[in-house]
């Protein structure tokens, strides 16, 4: 198969940006990218004029479960998610409420553009939740095996956790991998030793919840670095209110932040954090969270992360009485996180996250001759972070196989996704029951306290003044 005259962003140094450029694959890998690249006659030819031809985006934590109640969560905080999951109702769900969570993420996650997904998957109770995790999952994918309700270093010394690692991970290639995912509370007992020891064992990566306001902080890194459990292969998400040293200490083991911006600015982990791990130069990737609460895309995650960064930068100049004048982050830094950053975050850059020749063909086509939003087409890099969406993406590729194309998903069955999603939504309701669930839906307002105006324009104005007083003193 060919992608003929696109605006090719390979996000290889060595190869740049190509206009009106070509990509051959050949059963699941790219074999050349250039211009009027020769082809086999007997080569689909994919029409990409006027479109960008990116690699597929890797998305380096999602909690897939929870998207069976997508928007749920859409005016919480933190603290309301915590109380909602971790403390009332996260054990009412069932190893088939994770599948139709898993499912439903998985099929939207290759319809946007991300053709690798690393599950944060803190849902799984037992193993045969798990199971169910890995069950008719397409893209590329990644379990980072979690239990929110139970302790890691007991949960992973389980036998029947080591059975399931042989039994579904074991040799499965670069379609399905696994990691540990579990958080270092700071305990100076540091009882998650034993479970980074199993992940050491099985040769597993960490993911953990990093620098989150309230939860996790400074002292968890410096355990995990004081014990040698700091490696180029430990993933630090959200990483926002960590000290100087704390981010020296993962800059110097060599590991990777994931990025969630969105989330970031809303719940209340901390701002998110690119312009200091800029500074301290530690690598960036990029994620979404969950969809209990925001969107599910990574463009959506670009624009929130070159926005906020963007925005941190401004405030900071001015609190020193200066002006920027030249944006430090750039849009094609910002589209290579969404895509070879996360690779690189996976130990996965040798097989995705540029278009090379000799790669996996995990390919995203963003091309709409329907929409007044792809032309003109002037600043690729910028095109796909401020203007383009996922109702953009034409056609998208996974290990060489076309998994959307022309805009339309080939072999998924969204009705049985929206009939097994339907199922949790209405198995939750009747748990919970229908007070619960809307309180749980719909939180306390937060107070606004009104600054008093000494500017009273009107007689009226002073009247409706004067009344409040008197309605706040009785």
């Amino acid at each position: 198969m060919v992608f003929r005259n696109a605006t090719v962003l390979t996000i290889d140094p060595s190869l740049g940006m190509i206009e009106g450029g070509d990509v051959l694959v050949v059963d699941n890998r790219i074999v050349a990218v250039g211009r009027k690249v020769v082809v086999p006659e007997s080569a689909v030819e994919i029409d990409a004029s006027g479109g960008i031809l990116m690699p597929g985006m890797v998305d380096t934590h999602r909690h897939m479960w929870q998207t069976a109640l997508r928007g749920f969560g859409a005016d919480w905080t933190l603290t309301n998610y915590f109380m909602f999951y971790y403390i009332n109702w996260g054990k009412i769900f069932r190893a088939e409420d994770i599948y139709a969570g898993n499912l439903l993420a998985a099929i939207e996650a290759v319809d946007s553009g991300v053709t690798t997904t690393v599950d944060w998957s803190h849902g799984l109770q037992t193993v045969e939740y798990a199971d169910a995790a890995l069950e008719a999952v397409p893209g590329r994918f990644v379990l980072a095996y979690g239990n929110l309700l139970g302790a890691p270093w007991q949960w992973t010394k389980a036998p029947e956790f080591a059975d399931f690692i042989r039994r579904r991970i074991d040799g499965r290639g670069d379609m399905l991998r696994m990691q540990l995912a579990f958080d270092v509370t700071g305990d100076p007992a540091f009882p998650e030793k034993a479970a980074f020891e199993v992940a050491r064992d099985f040769n597993l990566p960490v993911t953990t919840h990093a620098g989150v306001w309230g939860a996790t902080n400074d002292n968890g890194i410096r355990l995990m670095h004081e014990h040698g459990f700091m490696t180029p292969s430990t993933i630090y998400v959200h990483a926002t209110t960590l000290s100087d040293d704390s981010y020296h200490r993962i800059a110097a083991t060599g590991g990777h932040a994931s990025v969630s911006a969105e989330s970031e600015q809303n719940a209340g982990q901390g701002y998110p954090p690119t312009w200091m791990l800029r500074r301290h130069n530690i690598p960036v990737s990029l994620s979404m969270d969950t969809s209990v609460w925001w969107s599910a895309d990574l463009f959506s995650a670009m624009r929130a992360t070159l926005n906020a960064d963007r925005s941190r930068e401004h405030m900071e100049a001015h609190k020193r009485n200066e002006t920027v004048m030249l944006s430090h982050l750039r849009a094609e830094q910002v589209v290579t996180w969404a895509t070879l950053g996360g690779a690189q975050a996976l130990g996965m850059d040798s097989i995705i996250g540029s278009i090379t020749p000799g790669k996996k063909a995990d390919l995203v086509l963003i091309k709409n001759d329907q929409s007044p939003v792809m032309f003109p087409l002037l600043h690729p890099y910028g095109h796909v972070v401020f203007q383009a969406g996922r109702g953009d993406v034409h056609t998208v590729m996974v290990d060489g196989k076309v998994v959307k194309h022309d805009h339309h998903l080939l072999d998924v069955d969204l009705a049985k996704a929206r009939q097994a999603v339907l199922r949790t939504v209405e198995y939750a309701q009747a748990q919970m029951g229908e007070q619960a669930w809307t309180q749980a839906m719909n939180p306390e307002k937060a107070l606004v306290e009104l600054i008093e105006n000494p500017y009273t324009y009107t007689e009226r104005e002073r009247d409706k003044a004067a009344q409040k007083r008197v309605e706040q003193e009785s």
